[in-house]
């Protein structure tokens, strides 16, 4: 049985590319959790498309297109940012990176009292620019645009991204010592990984007509709220609600008939209620498991501990634990 590349050890000294963005509910930390939940037939070759529709910070694409041998690769997400994020970085990397290199560059030499000021600006600037921006196209005002992005997404509050109503980003400033804003080398093994990408922008719905049964798809939907005042899913203008939730359920059972592998991952409702069955009942054919996570996105220091994660697959794993529904 071939071994998945990443335990070969001609690939364990290579620089690894990593997500570009801080991303809420980024699946760095929980990877080596995951990996033991990917298809057997992942590992085995028998995978030819990869696809993440709600693509965010990548960390799992960036570890399927880094370490598994699949053919076609596809991202998708609704949020135009994002999308021309990674186009931009796909087609022109270098100029991005010399953006990036300019405002680190004013950042780091400014005053601490002045940091702050330049943020907003900063922040004022993306906001006022979006209705210039054409999503369709990189040129330099997409470019200018992403640096934009990445600068703020650097030097916010938690490293977060959130919009309001009218689709501005929001975050407030963060007040960090030396803020990582311009990873160059990053940048370029995200490119070179980006390169044969097929890039969308819109609703998950729209990965259909690629779907067959040697794909894996992997969704990471905005997490559903495990208590009221915990709710982080303004990623977009539009809330990601339990009926988007239900909708994105229809659409996993209308691509299990078709014979793809799925993976998806939540939160656990019985985190704040073990009575919520919430994702049992909408996903009661598939096999859900509870990794453990930190919550990182808290305001509150000692709400920040353990919490479990659900990740519900259509496809059998065996000798794992904790197995529920």
């Amino acid at each position: 049985m071939p071994r998945p590349l990443h335990l070969r050890a001609s690939k364990v000294l290579q620089p690894q590319a990593r997500p570009f963005l801080k991303w809420a509910g980024g699946k760095s930390q929980l990877m080596g959790q995951i990996i033991p939940y990917l298809p057997q037939a992942l590992i085995n070759g028998e995978i030819e498309t990869y696809i993440e529709p709600f693509i965010g910070g990548g960390a799992l694409f960036l570890e399927i297109a880094q370490h598994y041998p699949v053919k076609n690769l596809i991202i998708a997400d609704v949020n135009p940012e994002i999308v021309l994020a990674y186009r931009v970085i796909q087609t022109q990397v270098s100029e991005l990176i010399s953006a990036l290199a300019f405002l680190e560059s004013q950042y780091l030499q400014a005053p601490e009292s002045e940091r702050e000021t330049m943020f907003y600006a900063i922040r004022q600037a993306f906001n006022q620019s979006q209705t210039e921006i054409n999503y369709a196209c990189v040129a330099d005002p997409e470019i200018q645009h992403t640096a934009q992005l990445i600068f703020l997404n650097r030097t916010c509050f938690n490293g977060l991204f959130r919009v309001n109503q009218k689709g501005e980003f929001n975050v407030p400033f963060g007040r960090y010592v030396r803020p990582r804003i311009c990873q160059a080398d990053n940048l370029q093994r995200v490119a070179q990984l980006l390169s044969s990408v097929k890039i969308l922008r819109g609703d998950f719905e729209l990965i259909r007509p690629f779907v067959n049964p040697q794909t894996f798809v992997y969704f990471d939907p905005p997490y559903r709220p495990i208590s009221k005042t915990a709710s982080f899913k303004a990623y977009a203008q539009a809330n990601f609600t339990d009926h988007e939730q239900t909708r994105l359920a229809t659409f996993a059972r209308e691509l299990d008939q078709r014979g793809a592998k799925l993976l998806l991952s939540n939160s656990d409702p019985h985190n704040e209620d073990p009575a919520d069955h919430f994702f049992e009942t909408l996903y009661d054919s598939f096999q859900i498991y509870r990794l453990q996570a930190k919550r990182a996105i808290n305001s509150n220091s000692s709400k920040r501990g353990p919490v479990s994660e659900l990740l519900i697959l259509n496809y059998l794993v065996e000798t794992l634990p904790e197995q529920i529904g």
